[in-house]
């Protein structure tokens, strides 16, 4: 009987969760499995909470997931980037424009396969038992495929994987005060100078611009796919319901939002993967003096370092045993010989569990955000290599928190890694300071990813407009009350005028009457 008490109210929870679950549509046709890493946390969490969500992405799950179906497994010609990137390549590909980069190769590029059969297929023939109820695709730079939301007449929903570039805060009218809130490509922190604003404020907008001009042909892409009559990719970017943003005020900083912009930094980082393997669980274990973790993340192999720079990396690790260092490399064979005793590697890392770990001490990144945010996470201090795109910004944000230190890969010298290290591991400010961020990192009403699901179906209960922002309906010039500023000037301006008219006419008028009194008396005199 008290049994029965128990498992009725449990399955009439059940039973309604599954009735009331809306049915999603996920397109993420980016190659980088970095990002992935968020959208694929997005969509699980979705499924957990009783909502069916269909995939479409270059990684489907290599292990079954209730409510979570890869419908279109893609493959583009263009590279996946996972464990396959050289410093080489970095030089070459990534230290140049870097929002030439975002628009042509990860916007225009991956746009050309918008005609995928599999995808049209989605559009020609949608289900119907049930209809999808919401469509969630990246904010970054293929944003020809929110087509398919407007095709099937559903609510946008944007995530990214990072803080919001420009392109990204005007489509949902997100305020942006340059005076104090840097441009996310800018290694700047408040209060700004003169010289930074104006420099913020040309380069946010230069951004935007050149951003808008590069990814204009996604236009003709979608209108060859959807019709003549298809909406263009700037009217389809304001159609966003909504945006999900890697991005939190404790290590972001305290900006102006509008209620579209929702942040959910940390989203990503869940510790219920599979357990290390049983020989890194006992090596951890063992570190009596701690370890450092090291990587450059699931793009960049460190083994494709400089040989002499590889050399110094041997060298400085050697001194600090006992203390330990765990490498994450791909291709271990690549590595030169001469690796230290206190020194192992692996080819892949479950990174949260080691970052958690009890005798862990340093993080040695690349400074990409999905890694600093899970370090930030579990309180671990950084020494920040950074290679490309916004790396620079969050190692220098890290820096300025004193929760990092920086180092020029380029010019990585033996003395300047030993004094890094010996800093991170023996000043006690880094550890204090992480460990104050990482609580305020963590507290929040309701977890990053309880955050998205809540305001996923907000907007499917409540429908697409409901955070729209009025701002979208604005001129820019309106927006900035240049009109107003305008009207103000001139009204200033006539009463001014009317003052000095009024003024001088009067001064004419006494003066005037003296004159003529002066004149009156003196012809008096003359008689």
């Amino acid at each position: 009987m008290n049994l029965r008490i128990f498992i009725i109210p449990l399955l009439t929870s059940v039973v309604a969760t599954s009735c009331n679950g809306f049915r999603i549509l996920a397109i993420f046709p980016f190659t980088a499995k970095s990002h992935f890493v968020m959208f694929e946390e997005l969509s699980k969490s979705l499924a957990r909470a009783g909502h069916r969500v269909d995939v479409v992405s270059l990684f489907p799950l290599k292990e079954n997931f209730p409510n979570y179906t890869d419908i279109v497994k893609l493959k583009w010609d263009f590279p996946t980037l996972v464990n396959n990137i050289s410093i080489d390549f970095v030089e070459k590909e990534f230290r140049g424009n870097i929002i030439s980069f975002i628009a042509t190769v990860t916007g225009n590029q991956i746009c050309k396969n918008l005609d995928h059969p599999d995808i049209l297929k989605i559009v020609q023939n949608p289900p119907n038992d049930p209809p999808y109820d919401a469509f969630i695709t990246e904010i970054f730079g293929a944003h020809c495929y929110m087509i398919i939301g407007h095709q099937l007449k559903i609510p946008i929903i944007g995530v990214s994987s990072s803080e919001l570039y420009p392109w990204g805060h005007e489509m949902i009218a997100n305020p942006r005060n340059l005076a104090f809130v840097p441009f996310e490509l800018l290694p700047m922190t408040p209060p700004l100078s003169y010289w930074e604003r104006m420099k913020n404020f040309l380069l946010y907008w230069w951004s935007y611009h050149e951003f808008n001009y590069y990814t204009r042909v996604q236009d003709d892409m979608i209108r060859k796919n959807f019709g003549e009559d298809a909406p263009g990719v700037r009217e389809l970017e304001r159609s966003v319901s909504m945006i999900l943003a890697n991005s939190h005020s404790s290590v972001n900083g305290a900006k102006p939002v509008t209620a579209g912009l929702i942040e959910v930094g940390g989203l990503h980082v869940r510790d219920d993967g599979p357990e290390l393997p049983e020989n890194l669980q006992k090596w951890l274990d063992e570190s009596a003096h701690g370890f450092i973790y090291f990587t450059f993340g699931s793009m960049v192999r460190i083994e494709t370092l400089p040989k002499e720079t590889l050399a110094i990396l041997y060298r400085s690790f050697g001194k600090i045993a006992p203390v330990r260092v765990l490498m994450k490399i791909a291709k271990p064979q690549e590595l030169p010989d001469g690796l230290p005793g206190n020194v192992i590697t692996q080819a892949w890392i479950q990174q949260l569990k080691v970052l958690k770990h009890k005798n862990i001490r340093a993080f040695i990144t690349h400074g990409g955000l999905m890694g600093t945010q899970e370090a930030i996470h579990c309180g671990v201090p950084m020494i920040g290599v950074p290679l490309f795109a916004d790396q620079f910004v969050n190692i220098h944000n890290y820096v300025e928190k004193k929760i990092a230190l920086f180092l020029d890969y380029k010019a990585i010298t033996e003395e300047k890694l030993d004094a890094a290290i010996d800093a991170i591991l023996n000043d006690p400010v880094y550890l204090k300071s992480v460990r104050a961020i990482s609580e305020k990192f963590r507290d929040r009403p309701l977890t990053p990813a309880e955050t998205a699901v809540y305001w996923v179906e907000y907007i499917i209960k409540h429908g697409s407009q409901a955070l729209r922002s009025p701002a979208l309906d604005l001129t820019w010039w309106q927006e900035a009350l240049l009109d107003v500023y305008v009207a103000l000037v001139l009204a200033l301006l006539v009463t001014v005028y009317a003052i000095i008219m009024i003024v001088g006419a009067l001064v004419r008028l006494i003066f005037g009457k003296k004159r003529g009194s002066k004149r009156a008396s003196r012809s008096k005199k003359n008689k």
